[in-house]
């Protein structure tokens, strides 16, 4: 129960920054990099002594097509539209390095693209390689939010959706029990968005978005707990010139 406790307060005190850099091309290609990094700081005020007695090395690469190869027969058993779900993740790189001994826990996503409706919800890659290596139901899964992606060439949009009401108040509800006694913790808590167009913004829905000197790309910080907690709140449109 111990580790449980630390694992729920790594999910709603966060102590780490994700970074999710979008690159797009003039011909509506791209790439898309994630960056899940834990901050050694935070995490040590959340786990207290149990901080010195990790003994984790893990250093893991693949490509989520790999799970469907090796695991083909487990695959085959989803339905049509749970094979095709599976399918769009097929490109994604994973690159998962966690160190206690050099204190580094980093996770990197990644995917090359030809136009940007083909990313998937890239943060759940982890979840599905598990599903088809451990034969898991989709309907068992945790998520209570979905991300998709538009771009027809002059308006960018990121759309969060939320797809279990109940779990994601849930997460409300852990949360408002755990922040009377963390939240005071100085604790390291981003989420990025970095994202770079083939033309000049013109507008951006979110005011707290910073646009470059050369308006072709934007930064945008916010606190990764109330993401967490109201996910649409991450929702984004850009419209280019």
């Amino acid at each position: 129960m111990r580790y449980v406790s630390i694992f729920l307060l790594m999910i709603l005190f966060p102590g780490c920054k994700i970074t999710e850099t979008i690159t797009i091309n003039p011909d509506g290609s791209g790439d898309l990099q994630v960056v899940q990094l834990r901050d050694e700081n935070s995490y040590m005020q959340l786990a207290r002594e149990e901080y010195a007695k990790e003994n984790i090395v893990q250093d893991t690469s693949f490509v989520f097509k790999e799970y469907i190869e090796k695991y083909n027969e487990t695959f085959l058993k989803y339905k049509p539209e749970e094979q095709e779900l599976f399918q769009k993740y097929a490109n994604v790189k994973v690159h998962i390095k966690n160190s206690s001994f050099e204190k580094e826990f980093r996770t990197v996503l990644s995917l090359h693209f030809n136009q940007v409706s083909e990313i998937p919800d890239v943060y759940k890659t982890e979840n599905y390689a598990d599903d088809i290596k451990y034969n898991y139901a989709l309907t068992a899964e945790k998520h209570y939010y979905k991300i998709d992606y538009a771009f027809d060439g002059n308006v960018f949009k990121r759309v969060v959706s939320i797809t279990n009401t109940e779990e994601l108040q849930k997460a409300k509800d852990q949360y408002e029990k755990l922040k009377p006694v963390y939240g005071n913790l100085n604790l390291t808590n981003l989420y990025v968005l970095k994202y770079s167009f083939p033309k000049k913004i013109k507008s951006v829905s979110n005011d707290k978005a910073s646009i470059s000197t050369d308006k072709k790309s934007l930064i945008l910080e916010l606190q990764l707990a109330e993401c967490l907690r109201d996910p649409e709140s991450t929702n984004l449109e850009v419209v280019l010139e």
